[in-house]
Order: C-alpha cells, then structure tokens, then sequence
C-alpha cells in the first residue's frame, strides 16, 4: 500500500482536529488564494458535520484564520476572530445542505471590496488528516486538492482556447498532469483547471492572461 507517513501521523497543526480544524484552515486558506482581490465579509455555510460540530471543534476559528491567510499550525488561529476585528473584516455562520457532500463541507461566500462584483464562491470538504477537496469555484465544478500546482483559468467558450493554453505551457516544458474544464453552456463562460508537474512561474502565468477570451488566471503552489 502506497501510504504517506503524513497519512499515519497527521498534520502539524494547532489542534484539536485534523478534519475539522488542520483541513478547515487549510480549505479556506486556499479559498482566499483563489479570490485573488480584497474581500470584506466572508459567509460560511456550514454541511453535515461541520454544522454540528463546529464550535466544539473549533472549526469557525479554523475557517476564519484561513480566511484571513493563516496556516493551520499557526499559534494566532485561536485568536482569528479578533484578527479579523482588526482588518475590518466580518464573517458569519450558517446550517445549509449540500446535495451529495461530503459529511465535512463548507460552502465559503466572499464579499468582496470592489461592490462591482458579485461575490465570490467556494465549496469544499475537509476529508480526513489534514487533506482537502474542493469540488466548486463559482458555480463551475472542480477537483482541487492543492497537492500539485495548479492553475484555474476562467475563459470564454470559444474555439482554440485551451489549446493556446496548452501551448504556452508546452513552450516553457510545463507538463500537464491533470485537465478538467466545465462550461455554463456553448459559446459561455468555462473554467480550466489545471494540475502541473511543476510550478508555473509567474512569466508564464502573464502569458496565459494575454490569451484572447481568457478572464482571469490563478496559480496555486502545492499546500
């Protein structure tokens, strides 16, 4: 059996919980990397066993400190809602179901700075020793774990875009090791998700943006 001793002992973390408090962090740490931009509320759904559990846990303290950008075995997560207090930003808690969830899932709402926008989405699980699974990003299904570099490109539908991408990254001896793409419907806006065997410099990442219908472009090193 191919096991990680990470699998066996756990995660460095503040505790008590590598599900519900070390994966909590780590889902909404990077829920904010894919937000990119300022946010000033932050709304957690809470599904399953997080809703039960979460103050008994300390899963709300866990999320908020993600959200803020703190790792899970950072000494300030106990003391995330203060730290938050201090940059102005609010946050609430709130019971939803989610058809077909994991029993450890957040859907993580941000409200960002810029009112122009709509808000921003993320749903994802906390599913056991500190590892993480996100399945939606505004709308769009995914399969992010964070265990590669990875890039999420929202593009328009349109013919000859992803195969741009994917010569971009074959010009700088980037190897794709895992491709999802998901669309509204033809011709509407998609989303790319790409897992690489190495990190994306951000030269490249520049590169991508330049590409006629595509929108944003984001870049994940491995967590």
């Amino acid at each position: 059996m191919d096991i990680s001793i990470f699998e066996v002992a756990g995660p460095v973390m503040i505790g008590p919980s590598s599900s519900h408090t070390a994966g909590a962090a780590k889902l909404a740490r990077v829920a904010r990397i894919l937000v990119g931009q300022p946010f000033s509320h932050v709304s957690f759904g809470l599904h399953g066993s997080f809703a039960r559990t979460y103050k008994g846990h300390g899963t709300d303290r866990a999320l908020v400190a993600g959200a803020l950008g703190l790792r899970e075995d950072d000494e300030r997560l106990a003391r995330s809602f203060e730290l938050a207090a201090t940059q102005g930003i609010t946050f609430d808690f709130h019971e939803i179901e989610l058809d077909g969830a994991h029993e450890n899932s957040v859907k993580i709402t941000f409200t960002l700075k810029d009112r122009l926008q709509p808000p921003f989405t993320v749903v994802g699980s906390s599913v056991g020793g500190g590892q993480i699974l996100i399945t939606e990003i505004n709308g769009f299904e995914a399969e992010l774990t964070a265990q590669s570099p990875t890039l999420i490109i929202s593009q328009y539908d349109k013919k000859g875009v992803v195969s741009e991408v994917s010569t971009v990254l074959a010009n700088h001896n980037i190897n794709i090791g895992v491709m999802k793409l998901s669309r509204k419907g033809k011709g509407e806006l998609a989303s790319c998700i790409i897992e690489t065997d190495g990190e994306v410099p951000a030269a490249v990442v520049e590169s991508l943006r330049q590409i006629k219908n595509v929108l944003t472009v984001c870049a994940i090193s491995a967590i």
